[in-house]
């Protein structure tokens, strides 16, 4: 069964025998075998390079680990393959618990061969101020990269993970899988925010599940402004302790050619548990459907839904599917959902204050879209910025 679809369908028919394992490709040994453009696409999905203001940097290349480094005590970094033999716990307690390997054919696929992927930790009461960072990188055309990784949030802790997906300017097609699970223990929070920028031929199968415990909280924030062939994902995310939270909030350019399947599940399993999930969608010829549900297992929840779409284009779509399932009388549950055009009145109440009308439309997505998220570098804010700038050529 995929992700999101009950039917266990993939919509665009991905066959995994048509790209090549990343273990054939070779992998760099360092930064320094990067060219130019490609240090300047990891900068793009918000790698600073310098390290500064980071606590750590995980990069990885098809299957090999370019970067793996962590500067303060309390915080455990590594790579996946490496944190499983080192740590029996690991596979006893962690690995496979959130996802299940026979949930598809692409997490059967990253079971039988793991490339890799990171293993994260930060340990009881450690709360830190910088983000680390992470980068899962498509170098070689072609490749299927199939990768997992495990976050730990100990009690009390507090953590942000910065993720920028990308693929190499010299790759053309590809496959990445990536399988993540995410547990936070009490009173612990993880801020989790992924930047994707795949190329137009590139399909995207990301895998995801979270447990969150007593007081802990998770915020899931997800960014794609760019062409992509395809994504499809639809993390679970399973509030079992009281009073936990969930926020998952996604900011979305589909431009024509691109197809999007997108969406967050949270299961509120214990009394007094709050969940969000918030889609913010521009379309200016892509297919998109934005997906959310939420199910309340347990008395004193209160959840809220949330997906607007905006369309530039007469070409692509915006389907919103919402959904709400309630197995208590004392919950609260609500939702909304809107799919639009812009204004316009909105547009000429602008122009009469002396903009432009692509000023003016520039001026209403922005607004639309309302992207600030505390700790991206100011390189990929301006990256954001000028994305959304360019979304008005969709008219």
């Amino acid at each position: 069964m995929s992700e999101k679809n009950g039917d266990g369908k993939d919509p665009k028919q991905i066959d995994l025998s048509s790209f090549i394992s990343a273990k054939e490709a070779k992998a760099p040994s360092s930064l320094e075998d990067f060219d130019a453009e490609e240090l300047a696409r990891l900068k793009e999905v918000g790698l600073d390079l310098s390290g500064h203001g980071r606590l750590g940097t995980f990069i990885q290349a098809d299957c090999g680990v370019v970067t793996c480094q962590c500067l303060p005590e309390g915080l455990e970094l590594l790579p996946i393959t490496e944190a499983l033999r080192k740590y029996d716990w690991l596979k006893e307690n962690y690995y496979w618990k959130a996802v299940s390997p026979e949930k598809d054919a692409f997490t059967k696929a990253t079971e039988e061969d793991l490339d890799n992927g990171y293993f994260v930790r930060i340990g009881p009461g450690e709360k830190v101020v910088y983000p680390l960072q992470a980068c899962l990188y498509i170098r070689t055309d072609r490749v299927a990269q199939k990768v997992h990784n495990i976050v730990i949030v100990e009690e009390g802790a507090e953590l942000h993970i910065i993720t920028g997906c990308t693929t190499s300017p010299h790759a053309v097609s590809g496959l990445h899988i990536g399988v993540s699970e995410f547990y936070i223990k009490k009173g612990g929070k993880l801020t989790y925010t992924m930047i994707h920028e795949w190329g137009e031929k590139v399909h995207v199968r990301p895998r995801t599940g979270i447990i969150v415990e007593e007081q802990g909280t998770i915020i899931s924030n997800y960014i794609s402004l760019d062409k992509v062939a395809s994504v499809e994902t639809f993390p679970t995310c399973h509030l079992v302790g009281p009073e936990a939270v969930a926020q998952f909030t996604s900011v979305i350019a589909a431009p024509e050619g691109a197809y999007l399947d997108l969406g967050s599940k949270v299961i509120l399993k214990a009394p007094r548990c709050r969940a969000e999930i918030i889609s913010r969608t521009v379309c200016y010829g892509g297919e998109v459907i934005a997906r959310g549900h939420l199910l309340g297992q347990a008395p004193e929840v209160k959840a809220h839904l949330e997906c607007q779409g905006l369309m530039l284009s007469d070409k692509g779509y915006i389907r919103a599917i919402p959904e709400l399932e309630a197995h208590f009388a004392q919950v609260d549950m609500s939702h909304e959902a809107a799919v639009g055009k812009i204004a316009k009145e909105e547009i000429e109440y602008l122009m009469a204050r002396g903009l432009t009308e692509e000023e003016a439309t520039s001026l209403v997505v922005k607004g639309f879209l309302n992207l600030r998220i505390e700790g991206l570098p100011e390189e990929l804010q301006r990256r954001i910025d000028k994305a959304i700038e360019e979304s008005k050529k969709g008219l």
